[in-house]
């Protein structure tokens, strides 16, 4: 098995081929680019059902203090692709620590003057989770971003 298994040459997902199943398919949107930083984060998008563009992994995130910079990670063929044209919107899907937005914020600095839209999962208070319990940057953000009451219910 670990002889069979490769990563993608289009998006570093794991795979068993020389490009995955997740890039190989014509019913997935190749303009929307979903960054993560290692392949269970796309394995856990991909069990929502609800993206339906293409990834990015990084391998990881920019980590001084760990010795990882931007060099150690899959970032300039992420660049490429973007300066290529080709992409229309990237979703910045890191965890939500100093090097997660690190990471994101070096990348959009490499991709600013693209045309493109950049985005970011939302952040907040997991269903389920009781307010006091929520850490004091998570519910500011919950209450900056908050959404339209109605939209809260409704199932897009």
């Amino acid at each position: 098995m670990r002889e069979e298994v490769k990563f993608c040459l289009s998006c570093h997902n794991i795979s068993d081929i020389d490009v995955c199943e997740i890039c190989a398919n014509a019913k997935r949107n190749h303009q929307i680019i979903c960054i993560v930083e290692d392949i269970r984060d796309v394995m856990a998008i991909e069990n929502t059902g609800q993206f339906r563009g293409i990834y990015h992994v990084l391998g990881g995130k920019i980590s001084p203090i760990d010795g990882v910079g931007p060099s150690q990670l899959n970032i300039n063929t992420l660049v490429e692709k973007v300066k290529s044209g080709t992409v229309s919107e990237i979703i910045f899907a890191l965890s939500s620590t100093m090097e997660g937005d690190t990471t994101n914020f070096y990348i959009y600095k490499q991709i600013q003057d693209c045309d493109i839209i950049t985005s970011t999962i939302a952040r907040g208070i997991s269903v389920g989770d009781e307010l006091e319990y929520a850490d004091e940057v998570t519910l500011g953000r919950s209450i900056l971003q908050r959404v339209p009451f109605e939209k809260s219910f409704k199932n897009n």
